[in-house]
């Protein structure tokens, strides 16, 4: 059964060839997760790197080879899109071994996360109202100019505020005429 306060992880970028990959882990153990399969070139634990530091290293197999160079990017709660402990795992782009790091970090304690469900925890923990979280697909579905300017301004709030404004100068107005 699945819960919200697993750690999950996902492929977060298309699908097809490209020069990065990256492997999105969010929960209370993405950063034990990801170090069970992220080896630091410093030695130093991502447990233990501050927030917002990105780290050169390698994605290592349990028999200790290298699977790929890698970046680990350390975002910790509530400073990360989830508001939870996100490790970005930034690899080669090729299908192959993004489905092998993805692979390591689910055997390793994440668990594969539902389509939106990165979205979907934003959501719960109060980073993006109903309508920021819509507006996260239509971002990424945009297919024009005008679409994509329409749903950025959405992401960042402007729809909601002026619903906000307009219950604000409702409840006023029902304050003041009736008692």
């Amino acid at each position: 059964m699945q819960s919200p306060s697993d750690t999950i992880a996902a492929i977060a970028t298309a699908p097809g060839a490209a020069g990065i990959g990256i492997i999105r882990v969010s929960g209370a153990e993405a950063l034990a997760v990801a170090d069970r399969v992220f080896a630091a070139a410093s030695g130093t634990p991502l447990a233990k790197t501050p927030a917002g530091r990105a780290v050169y290293g390698h994605i290592v197999s349990d028999t200790a080879e290298t699977v790929d160079e890698a970046i680990a990017l350390v975002m910790r709660a509530p400073h990360s899109y989830t508001r939870e402990d996100v490790v970005e795992l930034q690899c080669h782009g090729g299908s192959t071994v993004l489905r092998r790091v993805l692979g390591l970090v689910l055997a390793h304690g994440a668990r594969l996360s539902e389509r939106g469900e990165f979205t979907k925890r934003a959501f719960l923990s109060g980073r993006l109202d109903l309508s920021q979280a819509q507006a996260v697909m239509d971002v990424v579905s945009a297919r024009t100019d005008r679409a994509l300017s329409v749903a950025e301004s959405h992401l960042a709030g402007h729809f909601s505020s002026r619903i906000q404004a307009m219950r604000d100068r409702n409840e006023l107005w029902v304050a003041d005429h009736i008692s």
